[in-house]
């Protein structure tokens, strides 16, 4: 163990118990806490929320992973229908008018993970990805229910529309126009998601609804 620390120790920028030592390394973390955090920094490179939800969590999983819930739960969007790839749907996005969006689901019951893969006006490089997890609440809060994160890394594709010419019109906003908002709109979003899986678990009704004659051809 003694010549593992002496490599690591070797390591720019590595801080360890053993390196720089008790004292300093917490000095340091007092250092990084701090009572107020500019927006850019808290949500600047990736976006995460997380929420508790009175909901058994493999309903919540098995609610999230059926992509035409997305047309419950989301602020905008829409009319969902499967394109001819395989798994690969398209919608509308109202948040933008004329605005196409596809999407493909991602997941694995086994790890309670849902990723949405999606983009704007082309559904070939789906680059847009929300990662979202179900995690009983049981195991990390003592209780019932689901804990669901969900965050949304930056692809530099947010900056720059890489299909200008697939736009509906020129002068349309691009998606990542809206990054400062994700977190707010994602929030709002999420206290969706919580307000549908309660009232249905609750009240004893069945979790999903069966998908749009469109959908599920």
């Amino acid at each position: 163990m003694s010549d593992e620390s002496s490599e690591l120790a070797d390591i720019p920028g590595l801080m360890r118990i053993e390196n720089p030592g008790k004292d300093e390394l917490t000095a340091h973390c007092v250092e990084l806490t701090h009572a107020v955090y500019p927006h850019h920094q808290v949500y600047g490179r990736y976006c995460t929320i997380h929420e508790y939800v009175d909901c058994p969590p493999e309903q919540t999983f098995d609610y999230l992973r059926q992509g035409h819930h997305l047309e419950e739960w989301t602020c905008s969007l829409r009319d969902f229908t499967p394109t001819d790839t395989p798994g690969l749907w398209v919608g509308r996005d109202r948040l933008e008018e004329d605005t196409r969006i596809y999407c493909k689901v991602v997941a694995n019951a086994e790890a309670l993970t849902v990723d949405y893969h999606c983009s704007w006006d082309q559904g070939d490089q789906l680059w847009m990805i929300y990662l979202m997890r179900v995690v009983p609440a049981q195991l990390v809060l003592g209780k019932p229910g689901s804990v669901i994160t969900w965050t949304n890394c930056r692809h530099p594709y947010y900056d720059t529309n890489p299909h200008p010419g697939l736009a509906p019109r020129s002068d349309r906003p691009w998606v990542g126009d809206y990054w400062d908002l994700f977190y707010a709109g994602h929030t709002v979003e999420m206290n969706n998601l919580k307000a549908i899986l309660e009232h249905r678990h609750r009240n004893g009704l069945p979790i999903g609804v069966a998908p749009s004659r469109a959908v599920a051809r």
